[in-house]
Formats: structure tokens, C-alpha cells, sequence
């Protein structure tokens, strides 16, 4: 994807979208925050952190934030979204080589997997910072909704370019589960938990054709909770 900020051109739009919107807050956030489980006085490494939506809730709940995005406008409304927090711009393709080793409890990584071109070394650094005893907390889309959307050979890791219905041209890498669980095994974690989200209670009121569909179809996103291989 290069280092080019995709969501920078409309990150206001896509904080108005977020902030209530169905996939968001009633499907992947209420999954993330749940996998992440106690916070309160935790140091929490939110890694592509957005507007700041998962930051404002985790500060809610006792944790001290840390969050990283390539988009500055995103870094702005963190900032006055969370202004307890500690924000900055950062490519995920660069070192964090203002975080030192095992300074965070756990890390956040909601949904940009897949703007990461070599995401085991993003990973690998991420297992840097973490304390041994730490977690790691990642969301995707789900691959087989990927897959059923766009067709061709699921096992083929290639970029996709779309729109999205509010005109927003992304790019992004699709891959199979098995890739991502190598990749996080090659970083040196070892997978906890993987969840496969069903939406809120609440979303049934949101959107209850598509609560549906989610509940009984695998095309949104799942999530993995994974820990430091203690090995190394």
C-alpha cells in the first residue's frame, strides 16, 4: 500500500460514520474492547488508532493510551477526542523506535491489517514493545467474506482496489486466515483467542437486516487475540 495515508482525504467523514455506525459500534469495538478485557491501569499501544473512537473508550475504562496513525488529520481528532492520551503520526512501515522494549501491556490493532504491506515485521515489532506477560488484540475482515465479495482464488494473497458506498477509493490486501495465523507465528505470538464476531444486541434495532445477515453469514470481520510466544 506504500506509506500514502488513504483515510487522510476523508477522516472527518469517516469519524461521523464510525462514531455510531453499525460495523463499528455494534460489531468490531464492543469484540475488540471484549478480547482486551481489564484496562484500568494499563499501558494500551493503540497501533492505526483512527479518530480515536477505541482511545476515548479504553481511556473511559482506566487505561493510559498511546496511539500511532500515518493520517494526520486522524492524529488531530485524536488528540481532541482524547486529550488525556499521547498521540503521534507514525507509518507502521517505520521502527517505533520511540517506544522502548516491553513498554506497553497491551496493544490494539482494530482493523488495518490489511493496509500493511509486510505485516510480519509489523507484527514482529509490535511483540517488541509488548511486556511478556502482554496481549496483542487485532481485527480483520473476515476472509471468506472477502473472498465470496471478490471471488477468485481465496487461498491468493493479491490487493484489491474499491469504492465504498460513500465514494471512498481504498486499497488493501486479501489474504487467507492461514496467512495471518503464519504471519503472527512467525512475529513470535501465539493466538489466545480467534473470535468471529456476532453483532450487539442493540444492532438488531441499528439495522435488523443486517444483524441478520451477520449473524449467521462469515462477511464481516474476525478477531484474534494473541499472546509473546514465551519460547522467543
Amino acid at each position: 500500500m506504500g506509506s500514502h495515508p488513504q483515510y487522510d482525504v476523508f477522516a472527518d467523514e469517516y469519524l461521523e460514520h464510525a462514531r455510531d455506525g453499525f460495523h463499528n459500534a455494534h460489531y468490531d469495538r464492543p469484540a475488540c474492547l471484549e478480547l482486551l478485557g481489564d484496562v484500568a491501569g494499563r499501558r494500551v499501544l493503540d497501533a492505526a488508532c483512527g479518530p480515536g473512537l477505541y482511545a476515548e473508550e479504553l481511556v473511559a475504562r482506566g487505561a493510559h493510551v498511546t496511539g500511532l496513525d500515518n493520517s494526520p488529520r486522524m492524529i488531530e481528532l485524536c488528540r481532541h477526542r482524547v486529550p488525556s492520551g499521547e498521540f503521534r503520526v507514525h507509518d507502521l512501515a517505520d521502527r517505533l523506535d520511540w517506544l522502548p522494549d516491553g513498554s506497553v501491556d497491551l496493544v490494539l490493532f482494530a482493523l488495518a491489517l490489511e493496509y500493511v504491506d509486510d505485516r510480519t515485521s509489523v507484527l514482529r515489532e509490535l511483540r517488541r514493545v509488548l511486556r511478556p506477560d502482554g496481549a496483542l488484540v487485532l481485527s480483520r475482515q473476515h476472509p471468506t467474506g472477502d473472498w465470496l465479495r471478490h471471488g477468485g482464488s481465496y487461498f491468493d494473497v493479491r490487493v484489491i482496489e474499491e469504492v465504498w458506498s460513500k465514494g471512498w477509493r481504498v486499497r488493501y490486501w486479501l489474504a487467507p486466515l492461514e496467512r495471518t495465523c503464519e504471519e503472527l507465528r512467525e512475529a513470535g505470538f501465539l493466538i489466545e483467542r480467534l473470535v468471529e464476531p456476532r453483532p450487539t444486541a442493540r444492532a438488531a434495532e441499528v439495522d435488523p437486516a443486517r444483524y441478520e445477515r451477520l449473524t449467521r453469514e462469515p462477511t464481516g470481520f474476525l478477531a484474534i487475540r494473541a499472546v509473546p510466544d514465551p519460547r522467543g
